[in-house]
């Protein structure tokens, strides 16, 4: 039974209460309710579930807490990110197809890659999230105009350095990479406030990605490395019949030239021979039938 089921229970019990005291003596004493209350409390065991929901409460208030804390420190907050990042790469690609903070183009490590069709597309899951916490606590509007300037700026100063440092095909790079933004809240903030901001990053190579955007477009770079490995399995197999196409024509061409040089002079041979057989056979028989003396 719930604490709500609970309650409801001794409001209705005590309310029966109230009402077998008024029909049975007229009236009611604060002291009457008093013992009808405290014994109804105790019966039902109320003040022990009353004492753990207190000490679940406090349970959510702690960890609430200790999530705000590691929102609040950047080292915590990118485990966070990257924590999520592979969880949905995990969740979504073979083993083969991603890394994570693996050392690739030239010695970079980012935080992710994916192996793709286009080339290594890199994945960074660090965000400047505390001018944009700070903006969403501040009280004054013109503070949180500042704040949200300052977020934008340090925005555009994280998204250069994904440009900078990971889109380089040069050394194998796909001509883009991915700025991981672990809240879906931050990412649509984005979106309608700094569309333009994303737009021409996303020109330069970089595009930014939320957890539900990222998975999407996971799914479409599945796609094209099934297709581009059911495409050269389909090369495989072309190369495969042209090798058995061209070892029959060299077979072919060896049983023509046997047939036709080697195997005709046999029978020739074979024709000639069984004639000059015949004629010695013909030559002793005659022979044998000629009269003796």
């Amino acid at each position: 039974m719930t604490t709500t089921n609970v309650l409801l229970t001794v409001v209705i019990i005590l309310l029966l209460i109230l009402v077998y005291l008024v029909i049975k003596r007229g009236q009611v004493k604060p002291k009457d309710i008093e013992l009808a209350i405290s014994s109804v409390w105790q019966e039902s065991g109320l003040d022990e579930k009353i004492g753990r929901l207190t000490t679940y409460a406090e349970d959510i208030r702690n960890d609430y807490r200790a999530l705000d804390q590691m929102l609040r420190v950047p080292v915590g907050r990118a485990s966070l990110g990257e924590m999520a990042l592979e969880q949905i790469l995990s969740d979504q690609l073979p083993p083969d197809m991603f890394g994570i903070r693996e050392k690739i183009l030239d010695g970079k490590i980012p935080d992710a890659h994916i192996k793709s069709t286009v080339g290594t597309i890199c994945i960074d899951s660090k965000f400047p999230l505390d001018n944009y916490r700070l903006m969403l606590e501040a009280e004054d509007s013109q503070e949180r105009e500042r704040l949200k300037k300052q977020f934008l700026r340090n925005v555009r100063y994280h998204l250069d350095k994904i440009a900078d440092e990971y889109v380089c095909p040069e050394q194998g790079s796909a001509e883009f990479a991915f700025a991981f933004i672990p809240s879906e809240s931050v990412y649509y903030f984005l979106v309608t406030d700094a569309y333009e901001t994303l737009r021409i990053y996303t020109s330069k190579g970089v595009q930014a990605v939320s957890p539900l955007t990222l998975s999407h477009k996971i799914e479409l770079i599945k796609a094209g490395v099934h297709a581009r490995r059911l495409s050269e399995q389909a090369e495989n197999i072309r190369n495969d019949i042209a090798r058995l196409s061209q070892r029959f024509h060299e077979v072919d061409n060896n049983w023509q030239t046997f047939y036709d040089i080697h195997l005709r002079n046999a029978t020739n041979k074979a024709e000639e021979l069984d004639g000059a057989y015949k004629r010695l056979r013909e030559e002793f028989d005659r022979i044998s039938q000629l009269p003796g003396d």
